[in-house]
């Protein structure tokens, strides 16, 4: 049986990936931090909650760890011996990066880095995934970003995940260690956080449906995003570790949407005019922002067969089915 280990395991790829390696009959370990609350396991809690009750030995296993404490990393990946290692924790938020940058890099750069040196240090043959991101293309002049596209970052975030995209080459060239980014464009669901754009819209608008909002403030609507399904792109990520040589893959539907246009779709879904609604709010503009992204997942598609299934208005539709159903029955224990 594998062992995969992930970290950010309570975040919205965790969930969907440990749900992915536990249905392929791996051992799935993660870790969290001793801060982390009950709410912000929620996502993991109904995962958790069905190992324990399926006949036979548990194969979901959780860990105190921090990606800011070496020795711990260290500990758990000689303790466990994975085959596998996915490394999707991060302060992944952009516009808090711009408060907090040296947490961002700390947390996103730095701590990649000390997981690629508990691998090497240990002399495992374990396989390294780093969840990159679409924002390291910034500003660029490239049309439609490729695995051959300048990176111009323009965020705390996006300079940090840059660093861990290139320490994962790095360790891959120096040290022979299978190691992979997944530049990964924007991937929603219905466990996205509320802090994230797309699901303050779709939250909003199910408390708006329901009488208990009445104004959604946003910032920027202009700004273009490539949006796929979360649960779609944790496959891509398991793929990568499949494939026989090591490599880095833009995941990405290949499509754009404005704010605007995932905020008409949201609440043209419900019977709602948004500009009935929203505000826009100064608060909410990043110092600088990237306008549109795009990604061509053409190598991706062609080297390890994968390919997005949920279309955008799938995608919008699911979320807002999602609040409506835990506002109307908020002590229910779905995971959709």
């Amino acid at each position: 049986m594998k062992k995969a280990l992930i970290t950010g395991i309570t975040g919205q790829d965790g969930s969907y990936l440990a749900e992915l390696l536990l249905g392929k009959k791996y051992e799935v370990h993660g870790i969290i931090r001793r801060s982390s609350t009950f709410d912000s396991r929620s996502r993991i809690e109904p995962i958790y909650q069905s190992e324990k009750q399926r006949k036979g030995k548990t194969h979901f296993f959780l860990h105190y760890g921090d990606l800011n404490d070496a020795s711990s990393l260290n500990k758990l990946v000689r303790t466990i011996r994975p085959d596998e290692i996915y490394n999707l924790g991060a302060q992944s938020h952009v516009r808090t990066s711009f408060d907090i940058p040296e947490y961002t890099a700390e947390v996103t750069a730095v701590g990649a880095l000390r997981l690629l040196e508990a691998i090497r240090e240990a002399g495992l043959s374990t396989k390294f995934y780093q969840a990159s991101s679409s924002e390291i293309f910034g500003n660029t002049t490239d049309q439609v970003q490729s695995e051959k596209t300048p990176f111009r970052p323009v965020s705390p975030y996006a300079i940090s995940k840059l660093f861990a995209y290139w320490a994962t080459v790095n360790y891959r060239e120096s040290y022979k260690i299978f190691a992979c980014n997944g530049i990964l464009f924007n991937h929603e669901s219905p466990r996205r956080g509320e802090a994230f754009v797309t699901r303050k819209i779709t939250r909003a608008v199910a408390r708006i449906k329901l009488g208990s909002q009445e104004k959604l403030h946003l910032g920027n609507l202009d700004s273009k995003r490539d949006w796929g399904f979360a649960g779609d792109y944790v496959e891509a990520m398991w793929r990568m570790l499949q494939h026989a040589k090591a490599d880095d893959y833009v995941v990405a539907t290949g499509e754009t949407h404005s704010v605007r246009e995932f905020l008409e779709e949201a609440f043209k879904y419900v019977g709602l005019k948004w500009k009935d609604y929203v505000v826009i709010d100064p608060h909410y503009y990043r110092p600088v922002d990237v306008e549109v992204l795009c990604g061509n997942a053409s190598k991706a598609k062609r080297i390890l067969g994968w390919k997005p299934k949920v279309a955008f208005r799938q995608l919008v539709q699911m979320m807002v089915d999602h609040d409506l159903n835990t506002l109307n029955h908020p002590h229910s224990f779905s995971n959709p």
